[in-house]
């Protein structure tokens, strides 16, 4: 018997020509959701209240009519009448102007004093970034309701105390986030070698570390305005905001409250309305976030 030589043939290497089966990897943008698009045609309603509330008002939202005070909702009243016989559904759209006023100019004193706080915290030396921390910490160990009401009492009731009052209030929180985001965005792989590469550490500020902290704080503007918004209402509620005749909405909970055993939709109306506002808002912010999250992967 003889034995059989084993096989010599080298292995075929792989053809060059051959193609990977493997699809190219996208990144996935999330959909429209349709609780989305309800938030933006909620938001889209409102604006148009605020830029031109004639266009949407049944009444003049000063006309008395004694003859119709305290009207439940119907036809002729979507919203009932109150105390005056005034509609309140006209109320509350002239309302939105000073209500989302409100909200926007505290969201605005609110993020800007937290990008100061933050930036200051993060980027420092070490004796000003501790004692902003400390800051901070005491500021945010208070209630935001507590804090506004505080200022209130020192500055006197008015649409810019409440804006003042609930913008620093709110803002020790979104100092606290700002500072992370900063934190992170310098200990980055982009930032690292910008500084290897010698680059001036103010270029390294502006071009890397400011932009990639601040951009998350498009989705937390529109959390913050729904939030003000509630704060605000709060303290008009508590007497400690715009005074009447106002129609802002937390001043219509005020004046409606009086009349809560029979004439209830005169304060769940207007609260059912800042609650709508504010899950729209937060609605939104919240796919902002997960689009800008998702543009990151």
């Amino acid at each position: 018997m003889t034995a059989t030589a084993p096989s010599t043939t080298p292995p075929v290497p792989p053809s060059d020509t051959a193609t990977s089966t493997t699809p190219p990897r996208t990144r996935r943008v999330p959909r429209l959701r349709w609780s989305v698009a309800l938030a933006v045609g909620v938001l889209a309603f409102f604006a148009l209240a605020a830029i031109a509330p004639g266009l949407l008002a049944t009444h003049a939202p000063t006309a008395l009519d004694l003859t119709s005070s305290l009207r439940p909702p119907g036809v002729d009243h979507w919203f009932g009448t109150d105390e005056s016989g005034r509609d309140l559904y006209s109320r509350v759209v002239f309302g939105t102007r000073e209500s989302l006023s409100i909200g926007l100019g505290a969201a605005a004193v609110s993020l800007g004093l937290a990008l100061v706080l933050g930036s200051l915290a993060a980027l420092a030396g070490r004796f000003v970034s501790g004692s902003v921390n400390r800051l901070v910490e005491i500021l945010f160990a208070f209630p935001t309701l507590l804090f506004a009401l505080l200022l209130v009492a020192i500055l006197g009731p008015s649409a810019t105390t409440q804006i003042i009052a609930v913008g620093v209030g709110s803002a020790p929180g979104y100092a606290r986030i700002v500072r992370g985001q900063i934190l992170a965005a310098r200990q980055s792989g982009y930032v690292e070698a910008a500084t290897a590469l010698g680059h001036p550490r103010g270029l390294i500020l502006r071009q890397h570390i400011i932009p990639n902290a601040v951009r998350p704080l498009v989705a937390i503007f529109t959390l913050c305005v729904g939030q003000s918004i509630v704060w605000a209402s709060s303290l008009s509620f508590l007497g400690l905001g715009v005074a009447p005749p106002s129609s802002e909405w937390g001043a219509l909970l005020d004046a409606g409250r009086s009349y809560v055993t029979h004439a209830p939709w005169l304060i769940v109306i207007p609260g059912l309305v800042i609650v709508v506002l504010a899950l729209a808002a937060t609605t939104i912010g919240k796919d902002i976030q997960a689009r800008l999250e998702s543009g990151d992967e």
